[in-house]
């Protein structure tokens, strides 16, 4: 049986202000592809500690004992599912590092599965070492984070859990050999499974980079340590959307509307769209705080499906123009 083990990672002081500053980061990045970095970045602010910035060479997080490894994983195709489809079950992570070796790769499967095993720990023990260094005397709290985002960056899922060195007693190892396909050339994994439940837990590929891939299983959506942020198109109850746009572009808008009440931004929504207006795309903003801007279903779903744009702050921000022609 599947055990979650999620930890407390926000206090809901916490929570509130890493939605702010996610919703922040995403209507700055104009549709771009999320990297470790703005979580990282979104991850300090709201829990108020410095970024350090986020690197391959070391741990994500490192301030008063408390080290996080931060891991991004993109879920595509969903179409009209939500995130949360992903809750209860089991992913795979590209990397989970690539600072290891095999000396044969055509050894025997349990043996190259500890030597990897020992590498890892090896690793594990180096990065709680360095939090210790700089924990005034606390124990580390050694932790990896899994984020899970999706195309449109209007969802987000977070939990994290025990960083812990594996323990090759719980496992074995079985060799996989791919055939070539094509101009594929053949590939060869070592995939490493759980004694009790068979599962498989790992990966561990040979070509293209050698590199541990773990298997996580996400927390059911009650889990009170699963995270879930929504920071695009946010139903608010009542037939009523939540669009979240940059400050300066809410100003804008105010400035030109007279209000952002729901009713005045849907009415100017669905007035140019129903005229046809069709209004350039104009340029990304800075990275003020942003804002959230409520407009009726109806009025979101003419702005989704009439004006071609990567989020809610481009869509805000093709109102704003529309208003100004």
């Amino acid at each position: 049986m599947t055990k979650f083990n999620a930890l407390p990672a926000f206090t809901k002081e916490e929570e509130a202000r890493a939605k702010v500053y996610l919703a922040t980061q995403v209507a700055a990045m104009m549709g771009r592809k999320l990297e470790e970095g703005d979580w990282s970045t979104v991850y300090c602010r709201a829990k108020g500690i410095p970024d350090a910035g986020w690197s391959n060479l070391h741990i994500d997080v490192n301030y008063a004992g408390l080290g996080v490894e931060h891991k991004t994983l993109r879920c595509s195709q969903l179409g009209a599912r939500s995130l949360k489809i992903a809750c209860g079950t089991t992913m795979m992570h590209p990397s989970a590092t690539r600072s290891i070796r095999i000396d044969d790769v055509e050894g025997d499967a349990d043996d190259v599965m500890r030597d990897v095993f020992q590498q890892y720990s090896e690793l594990i023990a180096l990065r709680t070492d360095r939090v210790r260094q700089q924990a005034g005397g606390r124990e580390p709290d050694m932790r990896i984070g899994w984020l899970l985002w999706e195309d449109n960056l209007t969802e987000f899922l977070y939990f994290e859990e025990r960083m812990v060195a594996p323990d090759p007693s719980r496992y074995y190892a079985e060799w996989n050999v791919t055939a070539a396909r094509g101009a594929r050339k053949p590939s060869r994994s070592l995939w490493v499974y759980d004694r009790d439940t068979h599962q498989k837990r790992y990966s561990v590929t040979t070509s293209a980079g050698i590199k541990i891939q773990p298997y996580f299983d996400v927390p059911p959506p009650a889990d009170p340590n699963l995270y879930y942020f929504r920071v695009q198109g946010e139903p608010v109850g009542d037939g009523l959307v939540q669009m979240w746009v940059a400050a300066s572009t809410a100003i804008a808008l105010r400035r030109q509307l007279g209000s952002l009440e729901q009713e005045s931004v849907s009415a100017a929504i669905v007035t140019l769209i129903e005229q046809g207006v069709s209004p350039d795309m104009p340029a990304a903003t800075g990275e003020d705080l942003a804002v959230g801007v409520v407009v009726s279903s109806r009025a979101y779903s003419m702005l989704t499906t009439a004006w071609e744009a990567v989020s809610d702050e481009h869509r805000a921000q093709l109102l704003l123009k529309a208003l100004q022609q």
